[in-house]
């Protein structure tokens, strides 16, 4: 008998959960920049590092753009722990392709939105990132916390925004630098089979 194996059924006790639970907290709460830079590779790190420079850039706010960083990765460190796990149902893992499709449109229109002139489209954005959310909150609906809903919708809700959407994307606009190096990391990826 291994340890993940043991049920106690008066208490619906299963060592697996618990273990998994575990993985989940240990790793969120590891979610600091340096971990992050130990956990992933140089492309997704300076993906982050300009999403950071962007999201203080717009919000003027140091803190609140750590904290967005903080839980994109805590989001995809869950999420990887619960797909390594095989927690997912088929339903599940449908929506999850779903979602990945979804955000490889929302890169691609990104990248063409910063590399051809007066081709952005707000609303098609906003489409395919609100998508991404509603079936991202399904998928994990059953498997986390509200406080990790909770950071998905941050999360969601600042990246689609049509204010900072507009700022980001107008011509001549303040943060063409930062989006430039974005733009650069998001093409790394695609070219690195990332994304």
């Amino acid at each position: 008998m291994t340890i993940t194996t043991i049920v106690m059924s008066d208490t619906g006790f299963r060592a697996r959960d618990i273990g998994l639970r575990a993985q989940k907290k240990i790793l969120s709460r590891m979610a600091g920049k340096h971990v992050a830079r130990a956990l992933i590779d140089d492309v997704t790190a300076s993906l982050l590092d300009n999403l950071y420079c962007l999201a203080k850039q717009y919000s003027r706010n140091k803190k609140e753009a750590e904290k967005l960083i903080k839980n994109i990765i805590k989001i995809v460190i869950k999420l990887g722990v619960l797909h390594r796990n095989s927690v997912f149902s088929a339903e599940e893992l449908n929506y999850l392709e779903h979602v990945k499709t979804k955000l490889h449109m929302a890169v691609m229109a990104v990248i063409s939105f910063h590399e051809v002139d007066f081709s952005y489209d707000r609303n098609y954005l906003i489409s395919a990132l609100n998508e991404s959310h509603k079936c991202l909150q399904f998928i994990v609906s059953k498997h986390l916390t509200e406080k990790s809903l909770g950071r998905i919708d941050s999360v969601f809700h600042f990246f689609a925004n049509d204010h900072f959407l507009d700022a980001v994307f107008k011509t001549n606009s303040e943060y063409k630098d930062t989006l430039s190096r974005i733009v650069a990391d998001l093409n790394k990826a695609i070219d690195n089979g990332d994304l």
